[in-house]
């Protein structure tokens, strides 16, 4: 798979001498079909040799849209799975928009989701292409014809795709090419169906923006504030100048930091750390972790916003005097890193019209008109080659196209004439900030005589992820931002006079989406929450939450069924010491099973039993993975991970004291994946809201500890 290729490259080769038909839409939305790739944003290229290669519109980073996009198009297109080949599409953020975004950009568990029909119909209108361009060669009438395999059939008539491509290019597209029915699917829903990226990632040919090296091209790595909202003053690089192959230091522009460069990537490691800078601390936090944790306890108790207009805050405490008993608790969560396995990274390339940002990019749109303004062009000039990315659980997708930015002014400051690549190292992400916002949680539930619920008050404080970026218009309503809340204020369960207050937290310390957002700590706080009415009522938890959801609601019924086939496939009896957490995110519905051992307060998990409705189940294999996957992403975080600060600086720095997930913490895992009929939904994220209190439900149930504090350590467990 050549992934090195540039939109006018893709235009360029599309558009040749070659014969090719090129499915997508046209300028008016509709489907188009034709050689000439100029007029159309191609989902589908098929050439004259018969091969077929899907365009991928949302990038690789581990989750599978390779595999999954290809599979809608291999499906209706009845392709030869083996030999039909991918690419991640060029940058435009109009004609390879995320339909759920209006930008093009991947996130939020959304690239099935919004490609569902689009992608099928690409492939369903290059099929009714061929068939009738085959139809019209052999002068027979197309229903006569099948496919399958890549191979068109009529008797004993047999041809590959390539045989009618130019004449298909001719056609007419159908604007509503013909779907096929579910019970016809032969790739879709297949449980064995070989990654796209597999091979390329295992004989080491996939390219990462790691791995990109130009002719003439150096190293460019920030020297950044220790301290977050700090300004550079001044800097002295004497010492760097006696380090070889070092080329020189620049400030930034914003005055963020220095531009320490370097022939090569360890000379400008070594070069920056020789480099010494008065910083400007006046805006910066300051503070501890401890005093940060205070500040959101005092704003939690006195929100200032309502994110439910049905009942303020107020009217819930005064309604809670009334009831028989309460149950209340406080939880905190601290900063969390992304950590992804490749560290940020990009090379910026001059060319003779822009610039070429080669990157694994997960919002082109952004990144394309950040790099334009810092470089003084117009958008157009600016191309983007997408690149696998090594993980990246939200970090690459900044509102602000933090790191994408740091590159252009690097590159601008050498002149714009050389190839710059920035890199930054690990302690450089782990010390970088745009963290998981650090938030508390605040809740008072009462109670009838008969252990039913009455009233729940919850308050959140946290720090806004969307207030003051792009987002804010769609994200942020009555001053409430929705991914504080979410998980909470829109709960599946049937909660009467629930109310839910929000406090903003402000600091310098950026925040942003993290593997699930919001959910990652109201699903905890939720599910914590029911499970200490559970043991305060004395009722089975599995059968408390199946009694606050409504079968007649359509989400409501569906999260029921995962919670009935999780307690089926793990043997749920009520008594049992284990635990139980359930959470619907990003629409799809997930509900989790723990088993944990406890010795000398060293925690093991043993096993998780998890059941997911994700609507149409496209590569089972892969949503098992992501179930996998984002369990034990979970479980890193729960475990041991935080980050936490000293008078401003970041305590932490690498993995040994940011650890991930040994091989040793990870639990067996069995995933039932629930059959549906409804559309499909996202799984990267889901199984990351309910692992967490499903497990430290477990830990309750065997030592009767109740965690409100993570990760875990800080309730004085330790790990095995």
């Amino acid at each position: 798979m050549n992934m090195e290729i540039s939109r006018r490259q893709f235009l360029q080769a599309t558009a040749s001498g070659a014969a090719a038909l090129v499915i997508g839409l046209n300028i008016r939305g509709a489907l188009a079909a034709g050689s000439e790739a100029t007029v159309f944003n191609p989902f589908v290229r098929i050439d004259n040799e018969g091969v077929v290669t899907v365009i991928v519109k949302h990038f690789e980073m581990g989750q599978g849209t390779t595999t999954g996009l290809t599979t809608l198009v291999a499906e209706e297109l009845d392709a030869d799975w083996d030999g039909i080949r991918t690419e991640f599409a060029p940058s435009d953020n109009e004609k390879y928009k995320n339909l759920l975004f209006g930008a093009q950009g991947t996130g939020g568990s959304t690239a099935i989701a919004n490609s569902f029909m689009q992608y099928r119909q690409a492939g369903a209108a290059a099929r009714d292409l061929l068939v009738r361009a085959a139809a019209r060669q052999w002068g027979i009438d197309p229903a006569r014809i099948s496919v399958d395999g890549g191979v068109i059939s009529a008797g004993e008539r047999k041809a590959g795709f390539g045989e009618f491509v130019q004449l298909a290019s001719s056609l007419e597209p159908n604007p509503e090419p013909a779907l096929k029915p579910a019970s016809e699917f032969k790739l879709i829903g297949k449980r064995r169906l070989p990654r796209k990226d597999s091979r390329a990632k295992t004989d080491g040919t996939a390219t990462f923006a790691m791995d990109v090296k130009l002719p003439g091209m150096v190293y460019a790595v920030i020297l950044r504030s220790p301290r977050f909202g700090g300004a550079l003053n001044s800097f002295e690089a004497s010492g760097a100048k006696q380090v070889p192959d070092f080329i020189g230091a620049q400030t930034l522009p914003n005055r963020a930091g220095v531009a320490v460069f370097g022939k090569h990537t360890w000379t400008a490691f070594k070069a920056r750390e020789a480099i010494r800078a008065e910083w400007d601390f006046s805006q910066a936090e300051m503070r501890s972790s401890e005093a940060l944790f205070k500040a959101h306890q005092e704003l939690a108790a006195t929100p200032q916003f309502q994110a439910r207009k049905a009942l303020s805050t107020e009217q819930a405490q005064a309604l809670l005097s009334d009831t028989e008993r309460t149950i209340e608790a406080e939880f905190s969560f601290p900063f969390l890193a992304h950590a992804p396995m490749e560290p940020l990274c990009c090379v910026i390339e001059p060319t003779d019209r822009g610039v070429t940002l080669h990157d694994g990019c997960q919002f082109p749109a952004i990144a394309h008109g950040a790099v334009a303004q810092v470089l003084g062009l117009k958008p157009e000039q600016v191309e983007i080659n997408t690149l696998y990315a090594g993980g990246s659980f939200g970090r690459r997708a900044t509102p602000t196209a933090d790191y994408q930015v740091e590159a252009a002014m690097a590159f601008a400051l050498l002149g714009k004439r050389i190839p710059v690549k920035l890199v930054w190292s690990r302690e450089d992400d782990i010390r970088g900030g745009y963290y998981r916002p650090m938030a508390v949680h605040r809740a008072r539930i009462g109670l009838d005589q008969a252990g039913k619920i009455q009233v729940w008050d919850h308050r959140i404080a946290g720090k806004s992820i969307m207030k003051g970026t792009s987002f804010e218009e769609v994200s942020v309503h009555d001053g409430v931002d929705h991914t504080l809340v979410e998980g909470v204020a829109d709960t599946l369960y049937q909660l009467p006079n629930l109310a839910v207050g929000v406090a903003d937290f402000h600091s310098p310390v950026p925040v942003l989406w993290w593997r699930s957002v919001g959910h990652t700590h109201t699903a905890f706080t939720m599910e914590s929450l029911l499970d200490m009415i559970a043991h305060e009522t004395n009722q089975d938890p599995v059968a408390m939450r199946l009694s606050l959801l409504d079968p007649s609601d359509n989400r409501q019924r569906r999260l029921a069924g995962v919670i009935q086939a999780v307690r089926d496939r793990s043997g749920w009896q009520a008594g049992q010491r284990r635990g139980f957490a359930c959470h619907f995110s990003f629409n799809t519905y997930v509900a989790a099973v723990a088993d944990v051992t406890v010795e000398d307060d060293r925690v093991h998990v043993d096993k998780l039993y998890l059941a997911v409705d994700c609507g149409v189940a496209v590569n089972p294999d892969v949503i098992s993975a992501q179930m996998e996957g984002g369990a034990g992403f979970a479980l890193g975080a729960i475990l041991r991970n935080e980050v936490t600060l000293k008078e401003g600086v970041v305590v932490q720095s690498n993995f040994p004291d940011y650890a991930p997930l040994r091989m040793a913490d990870m639990p067996r895992i069995e995933v039932s994946i629930v059959p549906s009929g409804e559309a499909p939904s996202g799984v990267g994220e889901p199984a990351v809201p309910p692992t967490g209190p499903a497990v430290t439900n477990a830990i309750f149930a065997v030592t009767g500890r109740r965690i409100t504090q993570l990760p875990i350590t800080r309730s004085g467990f330790k790990l095995v």
